[in-house]
């Protein structure tokens, strides 16, 4: 099959890692020499940026500019080197320092352009692929700084703060996944997330500190993904970050795949590989703050320049870092182009967004008079209200087949709605409440159960209000929050038996999925982002069980379309029986095109098994078995219903028919309608 290159103005590199000069394009040398013509350079010097480009960049409208700015190798009046362009509109001296000029502050001076853009730029020639170089700003008031690139696509590896010059050129191999990537993003497919974070999902097994590198996660996590029947892996953020406790959400560097794991195609070939699995890739994003390091982009041409200069708005008291001007033009240009790099040169298939809600509200985690309102006297940030439209909209309209994610918890209305309809334009919305209100349930012990039956039935009422995601992710298993399976009350056959029959519910229940590393084979010890999940539990028949129930359930979601064609619509859920309080047993079906499809679900939440329970159905026939959480393959007790139950003309919860059936201990059992 013939491999395509990736949508790209950079330039092929025969061998990533050489510094030698690199090939240009005829196609682009004829950009070039257009470019040249930009009236906001100095006669002769080469640009790539346009008149166009400078007024998208000044109108917040810019969605590539990581085609312009940063480091570029390019051949101008016949010579190689590399094209070098920042935004510093603060600095009265800006230079280019590295390792091709002994960092010498003086020797290569980057020329201002003309049109007040606060652009600088040069071309250097002789300067290659592998270049480690920063820029060096002197402010207006005579600050000295050092800066990495904020348009990077390599970092040095920390504690190193440099950058190098890169391109994104690669040859893809997953045309077929792309062709049809619309199909498995569809609100209507069965959309399975594994949550990863690269650094702890496994490290090397001789030498436990040393991380793996993008290609040796992934010879294990692909096979083992599409093994484990989840559709989608999100990888926690890749984008470069320089202090690994904050587990990737302080990013330097925002258009470069972490250098810690291998370079940026590296980072390609494994989503590729991916890709060619069947799998879609879901990368965090993080537009909601960065990290104040010195060679980043806090105070960058000794300015407030992509930070908001008022403190009360421009810094976050919870994580101690600053927080984008939303309103600033050139900044929302920095901003939408990010979002867009990730589709466009890494082929990702979607975005969840970060923190959405502390972007959201002006008052997040702040005191009476500790922010500004709006200018309507509100709370809300119309700023970054305004951006997510524009974001969301840019990557639909130019990805389509893609989707976004908002980590939002609040009750902001419309996030996942079209902005068309006055909505923000994500495609879904984790669904924050829902596990809130699960965890607290199955963490108390099952003879209180019955008192607090609604903390489950609750999310029904608003469950269609959004497209919502079922997120057990990564925050609910640190900070003494402790492993999921940790969390369950009783001895070890009990912890098991409610993790699995939690499992059941959240796979059963409206909405898609979302699962951090580890919870599918029930992890005991709370996440340690320094050190590889516990593999060696799965020597253990709990952890064995547990891993196979998920992976049924994963099954069960992907083929049984009741569990996904009407995710996001109250017509694919209808509750049978929630009146069962004194046995903490709740039954529901799920719908799907089909009356035939129809699933019905029952809980038993408590370990007291249940011989001949009664419940309505919603037609005559027989009903047979097709999940049961207390198989013993699961590590289960074994007690399940094998032969078809036939109904009865018994009315019950409604219904005209109805069936007798055992309810297994601390159990969830799905039924399907045979004739």
């Amino acid at each position: 099959m013939a491999k395509r290159k990736t949508t790209n103005t950079d330039v092929p590199a025969a061998e990533l890692a050489a510094v030698t000069p690199l090939p240009t394009p005829e196609s682009e040398q004829a950009a070039q020499r257009s470019n040249e013509t930009s009236s906001g350079s100095a006669p002769g010097h080469y640009s790539r940026f346009t008149d166009l480009d400078i007024y998208l960049f000044r109108e917040g409208k810019h969605t590539r500019l990581y085609e312009k700015f940063g480091s570029h190798v390019v051949t101008h009046n016949g010579v190689s080197g590399t094209y070098f362009a920042v935004w510093a509109p603060s600095a009265r001296y800006v230079s280019v320092i590295g390792d091709f000029n002994g960092w010498d502050r003086g020797s290569t001076t980057m020329n201002v352009r003309w049109d007040s853009s606060g652009i600088w730029e040069i071309f250097v020639p002789g300067v290659a692929t592998g270049t480690t170089y920063k820029y060096f700003i002197v402010h207006e008031n005579g600050r000295e700084l050092e800066k990495g690139d904020p348009y990077a696509h390599f970092w040095e590896i920390p504690p190193q703060t440099a950058t190098k010059v890169w391109d994104t050129y690669y040859e893809w191999n997953d045309q077929d996944w792309m062709a049809t990537r619309h199909e498995k993003n569809a609100l209507n497919a069965p959309i399975s997330i594994y949550e990863v974070h690269l650094s702890s999902w496994k490290r090397d097994p001789g030498n436990p500190t040393r991380e793996l590198s993008y290609g040796e996660i992934g010879d294990s996590l692909v096979d083992y993904v599409k093994e484990m029947g989840f559709t989608h892996v999100e990888f926690m953020p890749v984008m470069h970050y320089p202090y690994p406790p904050s587990w990737g959400y302080q990013v330097t560097g925002y258009f470069a795949p972490s250098s810690r794991f291998g370079a940026p195609q590296d980072f390609m070939q494994l989503v590729e590989r991916l890709h060619q699995a069947g799998i879609g890739v879901i990368l965090d994003w993080v537009p909601a703050h960065f990290p104040g390091d010195a060679n980043g982009l806090y105070e960058f041409d000794g300015s407030h320049l992509y930070e908001h200069p008022d403190p009360r708005m421009g810094y976050h008291p919870d994580w101690k870092s600053y927080i984008f001007n939303y309103g600033r033009p050139e900044v929302r240009s920095f901003l939408i182009s990010n979002a867009l790099f990730w589709f466009d040169r890494c082929h990702a298939d979607g975005l969840r967004v970060d923190a959405v809600a502390s972007m959201l509200y002006l008052d997040y985690s702040r005191n009476a008079g500790e922010w500004v309102p709006n200018v309507f006297g509100g709370r809300e940030n119309l700023d970054a209200i305004s951006l997510f439209k524009e974001i969301n909209e840019a990557i639909y309209r130019e990805f389509p087949g893609t989707q976004t994610i908002a980590e939002e918890s609040t009750a902001f209305p419309g996030v996942s709605r079209p902005v068309y309809t006055g909505g923000l334009g994500f495609g879904m919305k984790w669904m924050m409440g829902w596990m809130n209100d699960t965890l607290r349930y199955f963490e108390r012990e099952p003879i209180n159960r019955k008192y607090h039956q609604s903390e489950l039935t609750f999310s029904t009422v608003y469950a269609f209000t959004e497209n919502f995601v079922l997120p057990l992710s990564h925050d609910e298993v640190v900070y003494g929050k402790h492993a999921l399976v940790s969390k369950m009350p009783g001895d070890e056959w009990q912890r098991f038996a409610n993790l699995r029959l939690l499992f059941a519910y959240m796979f059963t229940h409206s909405g898609t999925k979302l699962l951090f590393q580890g919870g599918e084979f029930g992890q005991t010890a709370e996440w340690n982002f320094d050190q590889s999940l516990d593999w060696h539990l799965l020597d253990h028949p709990p952890h064995q069980g547990m891993a196979a129930c998920v992976k049924a359930l994963n099954q069960l979601y992907r083929t049984e379309p009741a569990m996904y064609e009407r995710n996001f619509s109250a017509d694919g859920f209808e509750w049978i029986d929630t009146s069962d309080h004194e046995n903490s047993v709740l039954v529901y079906a799920r719908k799907g095109e089909k009356p035939e499809e129809t699933l019905i679900v029952v809980l038993n939440m408590t370990p007291v098994p249940r011989p001949e329970y009664r419940i309505g159905v919603p037609a005559a026939g027989s009903y047979g078995e097709i999940f049961n959480s207390d198989d013993q393959s699961y590590y289960g007790s074994g007690l399940l219903n094998p032969a078809p139950i036939q109904t009865e003309a018994t009315p019950l919860h409604g219904k005209e028919q109805s069936i007798s059936l055992t309810l297994p201990p601390l159990g969830a059992t799905v039924l399907k309608w045979i004739e």
